[in-house]
């Protein structure tokens, strides 16, 4: 049995723990590796190594530092079948769709090279006579990252470039379903010529997560995960003296005018809902078509296009949806979909019971479509997380506005139209974090940033962009004087101003 340990120090732990965790083949049920779940113990060996290194590699030349991240891009790419391969033997998306999991990643990298320019401060010369004001932005120290299991790649990197980019050590505790991807990258890293105690990967479950939150030695910490974890880590880090950015779940809207596309709308509904089994905090699992009209066409399309689709083993080419991760994950998809029918919902296309020929043990789940779906029924508002997609109507914009404004969640939305006035208004008027005009997943590129609102996201700073360099950095401003001797400065004892 293939055993994942944790990555400390340029290398595995090899701390001889025994309390582990199972790692599924999701496309066959089969139990494929353990992963060894650490704690304090493990916490704090990786700390002693962060702290040994960090304070030289903040004191490196951003330039240099950049030069580590081009070199660590260049073997991500190099290595990306290997990566892929990897991440959806242990998550079950399809190869296509961890590539791209991999390549929103690398495009955080591709941001964080820039850090030469984005750490520059600013300067005001002559504020008062004879002082200059400047500022700078130093490194925080040591942060630490929790990651969901749903973007192994892509969200160590969005927080883990950015951090050590800055000049910070970075520890990341992956998710114990998927947690290969995270140790191959902190083995490219050394490979790039990065430090080793600078990324660290550190297994566990909820032991380790209490054991970041409560070290005085983490300065900060980034997570992503449903909304009831993301607000204990939230309180729990902040009540700790911490810097928190939580990212939580979603139950993101698109609104389909009746003036839309719907050939379009349908083809990136297929995508949004059911792409990597609708596992995606980005997902779009409720479209809202504005009018009876509307809500009859788009219908009657989307059950055509949803019965063509392909469910199919990872390493399948042809297909557009893989497994779920878990057994357990199956079977909570299939209790929402029960939900959903008892609260007097639809079921237009049913996949539970799903199962594939040859892979009858693999934790697949069919293409799901609801309808006649209120605000008032429990399954419209929570997140299902699974490939599920439910139809609520709306009689007029302003109720289509008004669903996503009011949800718990606020943390992505789509309007498709063809009116540039309906687009401006919604987009000004809907109260939610991200927003796409004829978008289906409007996650921002990497030089802006991303985040939710609501219960989408705890914490006043978003994932990479300038807000991640910000939130992985501290500001220092300094007030300086240099007086030449030609006057005498006598005693004041009133606050300085600058007037």
């Amino acid at each position: 049995m293939r055993i994942i340990d944790h990555f400390i120090a340029g290398g595995t732990a090899g701390l001889g723990q025994t309390r582990r965790s199972p790692v599924y083949d999701p496309n066959t049920g089969a139990v494929q590796a353990e992963v060894v779940l650490g704690g304090a113990v493990t916490l704090e060996r990786a700390i002693g190594a962060a702290q040994a290194a960090q304070p030289a590699w903040a004191a490196t030349n951003p330039q240099r530092r950049a030069r580590v991240l081009f070199r660590f891009k260049e073997l991500v790419e190099t290595h990306m079948a290997e990566l892929a391969h990897l991440l959806s033997s242990e998550h079950g998306k399809v190869i296509a769709d961890s590539r791209g999991d991999i390549q929103r990643g690398l495009e955080v990298v591709e941001f964080a090279c820039g850090a030469p320019h984005v750490l520059k401060g600013e300067y005001t010369e002559g504020a008062g006579p004879g002082i200059d004001v400047y500022s700078m932005r130093q490194p925080i120290g040591i942060g630490a990252g929790i990651t969901p299991f749903n973007f192994p790649a892509m969200i160590p990197l969005w927080m883990g470039a950015v951090a050590v980019s800055v000049g910070n050590a970075f520890i990341c505790k992956p998710s114990e379903r998927d947690p290969s991807v995270p140790v191959r990258l902190a083995e490219l890293f050394l490979e790039a010529g990065l430090p080793a105690g600078i990324f660290q990967v550190v297994h566990g479950d909820k032991e380790m997560v209490d054991a970041i939150l409560d070290h005085p030695a983490i300065a900060a910490v980034s997570f992503v995960g449903s909304s009831d974890i993301a607000n204990y880590v939230y309180e729990r880090g902040a009540a700790n003296g911490k810097r928190v950015q939580a990212m939580g779940g979603a139950k993101n809207h698109g609104v389909v005018m009746p003036d839309a596309d719907l050939d379009q709308v349908v083809n990136d509904l297929l995508g949004a809902a059911f792409g990597s089994a609708g596992e995606r905090c980005m997902a779009l699992p409720v479209v809202v078509p504005v009018g009876h009209d509307t809500a009859e066409r788009l219908r009657a399309k989307l059950v055509a296009a949803i019965q063509a689709l392909r469910i199919g083993v990872s390493t399948d080419t042809d297909a557009h949806y893989g497994p779920v991760v878990t057994a357990a994950a199956k079977a909570k998809i299939e209790s929402w979909i029960g939900r959903a029918a008892d609260e007097g919902a639809e079921i237009v296309i049913d996949g539970r019971g799903f199962a594939l020929q040859g892979h009858e043990d693999g934790f697949f789940v069919g293409p799901t479509l609801i309808d006649h779906v209120t605000d008032t029924m429990d399954s419209y508002h929570n997140e299902i997380f699974g490939p599920v997609l439910q139809i609520v109507r709306a009689k007029d914009f302003d109720e289509a506005v008004a669903l996503p404004s009011k949800h718990q969640y606020g943390n992505g939305v789509a309007l498709f139209t063809r009116n540039g006035h309906a687009a401006r208004e919604f987009a000004k008027r809907v109260q939610v974090g991200m927003v796409g005009i004829n978008v289906p997943i409007p996650v921002p590129v990497a030089y802006h940033s991303f985040g939710g609102w609501k219960r989408s996201g705890f914490g006043d700073t978003n994932q990479h962009g300038m807000e991640g360099v910000k939130f992985w950095t501290k500001v220092k401003t300094i007030t300086q004087r240099w007086p030449d001797g030609s006057a005498e400065m006598g005693n004041s004892f009133v606050i300085p101003t600058m007037g």
